[in-house]
């Protein structure tokens, strides 16, 4: 793809999020308070329209796996404004990482319409430990890695001694958060508090907080989950508090620093102060009159906005929830110098999500029976629904699954960290999960905005583009033996194949350059080169699509226990029997349907040549069949000319020849291919237009495997294999519905009964999905999640009796 290409990509990208009615600033109040912010409204809007945010989730099938084992998931794209289904992306790139981030796979997957699906083999030698699964597109590497989306997969190698045998997990973490961001002297302060263990659990703790001649300042307790708040007013800047916490293990007491007070600045305090209203106060350092701007805003929707004037240091504002949006609001608040000295997040628990309902036809079953589980969404005004469905066996290895569709759009993609328990903050109203819903806003809120970026003169470049048409593929060109960057060449790309595809880009002043190859799946053989007549000291290099920035986010510990140890074993025997039986029955999806046309389209003229009589020299063919070329023997050797026929002369230099699609620069080359091997002559008559570059006419041989034939591109060239998207594995499940198949000797030990990553369903209409139980009694949870077209997720679940066959 050529560079220039750039701005009308990220006009397109706003488009597809912005409602033309709507834009950012959804009211005419907020517009109009536009100026009393000293423009940060305007600019901010500008920014985002720039700056869409597009988010995935990922739905995996289960929470634990065994190595050689197979993960399946399910993907969902969607704007970060209204979390609809977004089709901006065509790629997904879906990692396994281990705990030093180090790739342990990587795969990139279609999307079509914003959903896609995959799976990725676990290797048979991984080790046992915990795993971190993200999921991004390319647009999504222009923001970060805390942006991605990610969640944590326990995989167990019941091969290999890996793991240690009950790890010690009493190693306690506590950090204080003071609201607003920072503790000011001689300004009382809220402070919350998070206190974790090892694996990231909260952990109740009582604290006392003591200044640095050891009398007590404040006292508190954590409420749920290990999250608490005091307040207390700091008398010195950056005099050393420390807090002393009693953890619930008896005689546990641990001391940690509190962060550093200063000696000027802001503090900002969010009260609930009725059912229906919240009162900001702002306070400063400074007693001299001041005009402070506060913003509130949320997933790319400006939502408030408020002119504040402090007197004797201290202003107060009051408004209703109803003004911020669902979800997590952002509340900013910026000097008149619109510099941002503090901010606060709100969560406001969504009051409408996807009424996904399932239930199963029977409350028990026996092995080797039929399951029907109905499935719906029980609003007949929803537009078309997606839903993906996973069955797998509960056990004492089973960890909690992964955060909910649902659960990770509205909260936890917009915070930092693991959020323990995320269901509780959208499903509990009652005053405790309000205050816990504050607690976790205090202690695990970021930002996603640099300001910096939002208020610069001049909008950063973008270095990665979106992939609405298929998968880029982005490289460089440099001089030979330097690090110095080629500008202005053009460079060609191409995959031998029955079916000429030809993908060419110019270099950019950092000899960056981009193909778009929309039909590149599997392990592929790709030539890159750029034309020796016009250049041959460039070197070329491909970038790795990957992203290799990682966010901040530990694994949970890991160990193997005794306790444990007949599952283990179990477990083992499940994925030995399900290796040698089923594994087998396993296979690629079969292929949906390609474009069989060539990249040029309808040829002016074609020859297939086996209904001629067949020569043995190619200049022969070209002589006696194919009017449309001219062939001239010069001092250097061959040239071929293509006629243009609107115009009626001769073109004067060499055509584009392809060979299986790969340009072929060197005529003399060109001649010496055996015409026994080409199958089909095309050409193009006249000139040919073709990204940045103009062909005098084109020339493509196509041979018989489409594979080259034994040809041997270019010394120069890059030849290389290389992995395009992802094809589909089937997911294979037994049916056991005729009597030979029930009494079959085969065992069947399935961990994971069913999975169905692409459910669809309209309005409130019902779908029976039908499967059978293993030989595994026991109980199985059968996990539903979706995303409407207008935007509404939701997920539900229910456990599986199977009790053995009698």
């Amino acid at each position: 793809m050529a560079s220039k290409t750039k701005p009308r990509l990220t006009r397109a990208v706003a488009a597809l999020l912005l409602p033309p009615a709507l834009g950012l600033l959804a009211t005419a109040p907020v517009r109009a308070q536009a100026d009393s912010l000293g423009g940060l409204s305007r600019q901010l809007s500008r920014y985002e329209q720039r700056d869409p945010h597009e988010k995935l989730y990922l739905h995996l099938d289960r929470p634990v796996y065994l190595s050689g084992e197979t993960m399946w998931f399910s993907l969902y794209a969607v704007d970060g404004t209204y979390s609809r289904p977004l089709p901006l992306s065509t790629v997904a790139y879906v990692e396994v990482l281990d705990a030093q981030n180090r790739p342990v796979l990587q795969s990139k997957v279609a999307l079509q319409h914003a959903a896609g699906h995959g799976s990725l083999a676990l290797p048979a030698a991984l080790a046992a430990g915990s795993y971190h699964v993200r999921a991004y597109t390319s647009w999504m590497q222009n923001f970060g890695p805390e942006a991605y989306f990610q969640t944590t997969v326990t995989v167990i190698n019941t091969f290999t001694a890996s793991g240690t045998a009950g790890r010690d997990s009493a190693t306690y973490d506590a950090r204080f958060f003071p609201e607003g961001g920072n503790l000011v002297r001689d300004l009382r302060s809220k402070v919350a508090v998070k206190v974790t263990d090892r694996a990231g659990h909260g952990v109740a703790a009582e604290g006392t907080v003591l200044d640095n001649k050891g009398a007590v300042v404040a006292t508190f307790a954590t409420a749920r989950l290990g999250m608490g708040s005091f307040s207390f007013t700091p008398t010195e800047g950056g005099q050393p508090y420390k807090a002393v916490l009693k953890l619930g293990s008896p005689g546990t007491t641990i001391t940690r620093p509190l962060p550093r007070s200063y000696a000027q600045g802001y503090v900002m305090n969010l009260a609930e102060t009725s059912p229906t209203q919240l009162t900001l106060t702002v306070m400063a350092s400074s007693r001299q009159p001041e005009t402070l701007f506060l913003l509130g805003h949320s997933r790319q929707k400006v939502a408030l906005t408020h002119r504040l004037e402090l007197r004797d240091g201290q202003a107060t504002y009051i408004f209703d929830k109803a003004q911020l949006l669902d979800g997590v609001s952002h509340l900013t608040l910026f000097t008149a110098q619109r510099q941002p000295v503090c901010e606060r997040l709100y969560f406001q628990a969504p009051p409408h999500r996807l009424p996904v309902v399932a239930r199963a036809d029977k409350a028990q079953y026996t092995t080797r029976s039929k399951v029907s589980v109905q499935v719906a969404a029980t609003d007949a005004a929803l537009p078309a629904t997606r839903l993906s469905m996973a069955v797998y066996q509960l056990d004492s290895l089973t960890t909690a699954p992964p955060v909910a569709i649902d659960e990770y759009l509205w909260l936890t993609a917009d915070l930092n960290g693991r959020v323990e328990n995320p269901g509780y903050y959208l499903t509990a109203t009652d005053a405790a999960a309000r205050a816990a819903a504050d607690n976790l806003m205090l202690t695990q809120g970021w930002s996603r905005w640099r300001w910096e970026d939002v208020l610069a003169p001049a909008p950063r470049p973008f270095e990665y583009l979106a992939e609405p048409n298929g998968h880029v593929i982005t490289g460089r060109l440099t001089q030979a033996g330097t690090t110095q960057p080629r500008m202005g060449v053009v460079a060609y790309l191409a995959s031998p194949s029955l079916v000429p595809r030809l993908s060419n880009s110019e270099s950019t002043a950092d000899g960056r350059i981009r193909f778009e190859l929309p039909s590149l799946t599997g392990s592929r053989e790709i030539v890159v080169q750029t034309d020796p007549q016009q250049d041959s000291t460039c070197q070329i290099t491909l970038l790795n699509p990957f992203s290799t920035r990682y966010a901040a986010q530990p694994l949970p510990p890991f160990g193997l226990t005794r306790r444990f140890e007949p599952d283990y074993a179990r477990r083992h025997l499940q994925a030995q029997v399900q290796r040698v039986y089923l594994d087998k029955f396993r296979r690629l999806a079969p292929a949906g349907p390609v474009d069989s046309a060539a990249f040029f389209g309808q040829a002016n003229e074609t020859y297939l040549l086996d209904k001629y009589t067949r020569f043995k020299v190619l200049e022969e063919v070209l002589r006696e069949y194919v009017p449309g070329v001219v062939v001239r023997i010069r001092k250097d050797g061959f040239h071929l000319l293509v006629a243009d026929r609107a115009n009626k002369v001769l073109m004067e230099d060499n055509p584009m020849v392809l060979l299986d699609g790969v340009p072929v620069f060197n005529m003399n080359k060109a001649m010496a291919i055996n015409p026994l091997k080409i199958r089909k002559l095309e050409v193009i008559d006249g000139r040919y237009f073709h990204g940045p570059a103009t062909y005098n006419g084109l020339v493509s041989f196509t041979t018989y495997k489409g594979d080259l034939e034994g040809f041997v591109p270019d010394a120069h060239a890059l030849v290389q294999q290389y992995e395009g998207v992802q094809q589909h594995r089937e997911f294979y499940a037994p049916r056991y519905d005729t009597p030979e198949a029930t009494q079959s000797r085969l065992p069947d030990l399935r961990n994971l009964l069913y999975w169905n990553p692409d459910i669809s369903l309209t309005g409130a209409q019902p779908k029976a999905l039908d499967f059978y139980t293993g030989d595994q009694a026991g109980r199985y949870l059968v996990v539903v999640q979706g995303l409407a077209a207008n935007g509404l997720s939701g997920s539900t679940s229910f456990v599986l009796e199977v009790k053995p066959a009698l």
